[in-house]
Order: C-alpha cells, then structure tokens, then sequence
C-alpha cells in the first residue's frame, strides 16, 4: 500500500469518525508505526491496522452485529449489544469492505485489539498495545511506566495491560469478557515460564 492509499484511508476515516476517535486513531496508528520500528515488525502494517482499529467505533450497535453477522463472525452473550467489544469484529469486516483490507494478519490485529487473544503474534501486540499508550491516553493507572515497558519488553507490556484491565473493569461492576481474562491467563504463564 503506497501512501497515497495511507493517505485515502486517513481522509475517510476522518469523515467517519469523531474528531476525539479520529485524533486517538492517528496517535494508535503512529504509536503502532513506533512499536513495529523498534521490533523489527512491518511497518506499513502496523500503521494501517493502527488506522483502522477503531473504523467502526462510531456505527450504532445494531450496525456492528449487522457487520458482524456478515462477516460470519460469532458472538458471545457478553459481545451481543456491547459496543466496546462489538467494534473491534465489526471494524475487521469494516476494514476489508470498505477500506479494501484483505491482508489477514492486519484484520486479526483489528479485531482482537480490545480483548487481546492468547499467542498474539508480534503485530497484534503492537495494535493491542499501541490502543493503550497512544499519546492521547492519559487517565491508565500505570500509563508512564507501561509506555517505557512497550518499547524494553512487550509481551510484559500486554501482561500489565491486561491486569490492569482487569482491575478496572472489577471495579464498574460490569461483566468481564472471557477472552480478556483467557489472555491475561496465557500472558501470566508466559512471563511465568515461558509459552504453553
């Protein structure tokens, strides 16, 4: 993808988004371009997966279980009518419909940039990652020292994002998607040890 199609991808999303999602987007996409220099991963990819993380951010819910329905994709009973974790499934069919993605690498990082899965590959670490720090994040409890962790050791970066996640998320009171705690698991085993 030359940067002119980069560029194509930006005005679009800029139409379609926020401005708040639009300027947190351009902060995933430079992070994850940051992310994927310092570990020897594809830039170029990283930086479209970063771009279109959140593609479907802004679509109502309805809308993303359309999408999701379309691309075949099932849903769990905690996904169904949750827009937080909707939108990362919906974006992965977004990105190859309307944005002409169809690299599978960059429409897995997409979709499992909210929960993370177990045995991320290195890009799906990056745009799971890259979500957390961007440079428009502020309010992450450990922000700082996981920003420096990111670019010294990264599996240990998504260990700590995911605990942290899972912090927050015992406080609000709502359910706790599987597929995060599975992730924190499989990353807490592997710092622990090494890979199952």
């Amino acid at each position: 993808m030359d940067s002119r199609q980069r560029l194509r991808i930006a005005k679009q999303l800029e139409k379609e988004l926020n401005y708040k999602r639009f300027i947190h987007t351009m902060g995933v996409a430079y992070t994850a371009s940051s992310l994927a220099m310092r570990y020897g991963t594809d830039v170029e990819k990283a930086e479209i997966a970063g771009l279109l993380h959140d593609c479907a951010k802004c679509m109502d819910t309805e809308e993303m279980m359309s999408l999701c329905r379309e691309g075949g994709i099932q849903l769990t009973k905690i996904e169904s009518g949750n827009p937080a974790l909707l939108h990362s499934k919906a974006g992965s069919v977004l990105a190859r419909k309307e944005y002409g993605i169809t690299d599978p690498e960059i429409l897995s990082a997409i979709a499992c940039h909210t929960t993370g899965k177990p045995g991320m590959t290195r890009l799906e670490e990056i745009v799971f990652t890259a979500d957390y720090i961007e440079p428009g994040r502020t309010s992450a409890r450990r922000l700082p020292e996981i920003r420096q962790e990111a670019f010294l050791d990264l599996d240990e970066a998504v260990r700590m994002i995911l605990s942290d996640t899972l912090a927050y998320l015992s406080t609000t009171g709502e359910p706790v998607d599987g597929m995060t705690k599975e992730t924190y698991e499989y990353y807490e085993k592997y710092k622990n040890g090494g890979k199952a």
